[in-house]
């Protein structure tokens, strides 16, 4: 599994410490792009949806994909914009934007969010080689027994429907990697946030973070509880 560490990491020394790393760089906050991609052996892009919500503005799409267009280059790769706490029409409107003839289609992953059908899940898998799960809805809150039994259910369909598990990213999901779940890739800011509080040396905290690895394969889980799928 590959782990991402969200920026801005401050002051940059710290950055720095991190070299040789795998992180996530937001449109909403791209001061450590370009030292992410010197020192990074990878980045994720993300969108910045998630800003826009919570500042109640609209996405800059377009200013997004010019922003991405000298970048997305392999290894990286990048979001495609999605519509938090939209309709599955609002989300589709999203992806239609995604500029194919420029960016191409191997350096995007779809979001797919927790409270939407399933069904919308097969659909993102089948167009998609990469596809982000974020928590939202009624279970928008992480680690919940009700947000628990969700990504099981998840996990059991997908399973059904692909020999091998295709690539799976969690958002804000580098905590959860001893949940069972076989992710491809998780993100996470916790190393940005609270290194300072905990170490004091961001390298320091994201060692034992980097060391955590997800389950190789996934094994049916049986449903049981309160919960509906």
């Amino acid at each position: 599994m590959i782990h991402y560490h969200g920026t801005p990491i401050t002051p940059r020394a710290q950055l720095h410490r991190m070299a040789g790393r795998h992180f996530c760089v937001s449109f909403a906050r791209d001061q450590d792009v370009k030292t992410c991609l010197q020192i990074g052996q990878s980045v994720m892009f993300d969108n910045g949806a998630f800003s826009a919500f919570t500042k109640k503005v609209p996405l800059d799409v377009k200013g997004y994909y010019e922003w991405l267009e000298p970048k997305l280059v392999h290894p990286h790769w990048a979001v495609v914009p999605d519509a938090i706490g939209g309709t599955l029409e609002d989300q589709h409107a999203m992806m239609l934007t995604w500029p194919r003839e420029t960016l191409g289609y191997d350096h995007a992953a779809a979001v797919f969010h927790m409270h939407e059908p399933l069904e919308h899940l097969y659909f993102l898998l089948q167009g998609y080689e990469k596809v982000c799960l974020g928590s939202s809805g009624e279970y928008w809150q992480i680690g919940t027994p009700k947000w628990i039994h969700r990504m099981d259910t998840i996990f059991n369909e997908i399973a059904k429907r692909h020999r091998r598990m295709p690539w799976i990213h969690g958002m804000r999901m580098l905590g959860q990697t001893d949940g069972g779940w076989p992710f491809a890739s998780c993100d996470s800011t916790n190393v940005a946030q609270n290194f300072k509080r905990d170490t004091g040396c961001a390298e320091c905290k994201a060692a034992p973070i980097d060391a955590t690895q997800a389950a190789a394969k996934w094994s049916e889980r049986e449903q049981i509880g309160l919960f509906t799928s």
